[in-house]
């Protein structure tokens, strides 16, 4: 790997304020692994004991993706499909920090591309550097993720390099997923449902040290088993839209589906309708999958979705102009829906926010109800409240997924009763070009990225069970979703 600096910027102990940052600052992809997780990645492959793996010393700094502070205005008066994330995205050095007494450090084999990453990566809707200076706030460990530049990436799989002394349920050598809900216990609102709790963050985006990198530090309380069936890629690609599908349909945090409901699920194909689909049919629901092309019919079909809608076939439009929707084209789009599942949807999944909340409302059955986890096309939304309140619709919120919810829907994985929806794979100095197949929606499913992994189809423990699953259903979406 080429020398560089690693970026450990401290503040001034007078001003509280950092020094520019180094000019010789590497700002380009670099390629290769630093030194010392050279020698942590090698171990692992030759299945090094877990006591090997302690002994091995940690580096000074490690392999990162990360936007930078000093960039925030780069895309200044460019609209928001004009910025790119090849440009904000630098792979380079970065400093490993200390390691709290709740906190792991995990050996990262590989992560996935989130639209959050895509959200900091255009810094918006406004720049995540505020979400790390109100952490740095709250603690003296807090304090460590208020830097000049943030480690992206909320998805990860890998293995347990050191634990915290307060961490007890897991230990060096543990194979992992990362869920990326993070929360200090020490709030009593993060005692019913932790994701009500006054800090509750979004780890890789609301916190630093992320993981789309070669190391990452991660909460005790965010790791999960790794599925053993599943490469290191398959299993980094779960955790964010698995766990987030399964709170706003299964459980009754959110829609509370029941067997016979009709859900209708946006952007079915996508990282968080993949999973949808799948649940809806494992809960003896009916799909009805809206996608934009005759390929991704052929996907819903061989994820066992016979109701599907072509939006792009169908060319409905919603919006007349920016100001004005059109109810005849709700009234359209219900028809559809009733021609291929025999009446309105009991749940819509609704994700795209602005372009289809309108639509959303107005098609869901009387009593039924919108469950809504995101805005992707826009979060300042508009429907026809008369379509809410006198058929006695209602929207339901929903984020990410609490630690029980995250294991549960990680189980399922584990299991086999739900399967990833890894759809093509790059290594991390290209993560400003998967970022980027994100930003346009130009992907399916979800996008992975090789971090410690040198390779595809390593990390699978357990053949058999792989083998009983299927390799047809695991690999769906890399065959028929690239």
């Amino acid at each position: 790997m080429p020398t560089l600096p690693a970026l450990h910027v401290e503040r001034s102990s007078v001003s509280g304020a950092y020094p520019p940052l180094p000019a010789t600052w590497a700002t380009q992809v670099t390629a290769g692994y630093c030194p010392g997780m050279q020698a942590i990645r090698d171990a692992i492959l030759a299945g090094a004991p877990g006591e090997e793996l302690a002994a091995l010393p940690l580096p000074e700094a490690y392999r990162a993706a990360f936007v930078r502070l000093d960039e925030t205005e780069m895309f200044e008066g460019l609209s928001s499909d004009e910025k790119d994330p090849r440009k904000s995205l630098h792979v380079g050095e970065v400093a490993v920090p200390e390691l709290a007494p709740d906190e792991c450090f995990i050996a990262v084999m590989a992560s996935a591309i989130n639209f959050n990453t895509v959200w900091t990566s255009i810094f918006e809707p406004l720049p995540t550097f505020g979400f790390l200076a109100r952490l740095g706030k709250e603690s003296v460990w807090g304090a460590r993720h208020d830097l000049p530049y943030h480690v992206v990436g909320s998805d990860a799989s890998g293995v347990v390099l050191r634990t915290g002394s307060a961490v007890r349920n897991w230990k060096a050598g543990d194979r992992v997923v990362i869920h990326c809900n993070y929360v200090d216990d020490q709030d009593p609102s993060a005692h019913d449902d932790s994701m009500l709790a006054a800090n509750q963050r979004i780890w890789g985006f609301e916190t630093n040290f992320g993981g789309l990198a070669d190391l990452s530090v991660v909460k005790a309380n965010q790791l999960m088993p790794k599925p053993e069936h599943l490469s290191w890629e398959e299993a980094a690609c779960n955790a964010l839209c698995n766990s987030t599908s399964y709170r706003m349909l299964v459980s009754k945090n959110g829609a509370d589906m029941k067997q016979g409901d009709v859900v209708l699920v946006w952007g079915a194909t996508g990282g968080l309708g993949g999973y949808a689909v799948q649940y809806v049919l494992n809960g003896g629901g009916i799909p009805v999958g809206v996608v934009s092309s005759a390929s991704k019919i052929k996907l819903l079909e061989a994820l066992g979705c016979e109701a599907a809608i072509d939006r792009a076939a169908k060319a409905y439009r919603f919006w007349v102009d920016e100001h004005t929707q059109d109810e005849s084209e709700w009234r359209r789009f219900g028809k559809d829906i009733r021609a291929v599942a025999g009446e309105d949807p009991d749940i819509v999944f609704e994700h795209p926010g602005r372009q289809t909340m309108g639509a959303s409302v107005f098609v869901a059955k009387r009593g039924g109800t919108v469950v809504t986890c995101a805005a992707t096309s826009g979060y300042m939304i508009e429907y026809d409240n008369r379509h809410l309140w006198m058929k006695l619709k209602q929207i339901k919120s929903s984020h990410f997924a609490n630690y029980r919810e995250a294991w549960d829907a990680n189980r399922l994985i584990a299991l086999g009763a739900i399967q990833p929806i890894l759809s093509v794979v790059y290594p991390l100095e290209e993560v400003g070009e998967a970022a980027q197949q994100v930003h346009g929606n130009l992907h399916e499913g979800k996008i992975g990225v090789l971090c410690l992994a040198p390779s595809e189809g390593l990390g699978i423990a357990n053949p058999e069970l792989r083998e009983k699953v299927g390799e047809e259903r695991i690999t769906a979406f890399r065959r028929l979703g690239a």
